[in-house]
């Protein structure tokens, strides 16, 4: 997971989709996806607001890995902590749950729609 983590915050969408499997979900408080292309669609805007990302703390599983980490953003919300929960299948990520506070993001959702 700590790959799929790097590429997508490097701006690397093509290198992490190449990490997904079918089927794919991707589900957070704003966004659903089923397919991972559509879900990294939109990172080039969100990175535009990205100044950091922090890794706070990284759990593996057999089939699952937990990453814990604070991006920190050029926007009112300023720095936001998140968890991100991975299902894997034969080892390709097949199932990403982000979980976040999304109360401070409504106002911006407009501009960072893809995030």
């Amino acid at each position: 997971m700590r790959a799929y983590h790097d590429a997508r915050f490097r701006g690397d969408a093509a290198a992490a989709v190449a990490l997904t499997g079918t089927p794919f979900r991707f589900e957070s408080p704003m966004l659903r996806f089923d397919d991972p292309a559509a879900h990294l669609a939109g990172l080039p805007g969100f990175l535009q607001i990205v100044t950091g990302v922090e890794l706070r703390s990284e759990l593996y599983g057999a089939d699952e890995a937990t990453l814990v980490y604070d991006v920190h953003t050029a926007t009112p919300v300023g720095t936001q902590r998140t968890a991100e929960h991975f299902r894997l299948t034969g080892g390709l990520i097949t199932s990403i749950t982000l979980i976040f506070d999304a109360t401070p993001w409504q106002a911006l959702r407009p501009a960072v729609a893809g995030g």
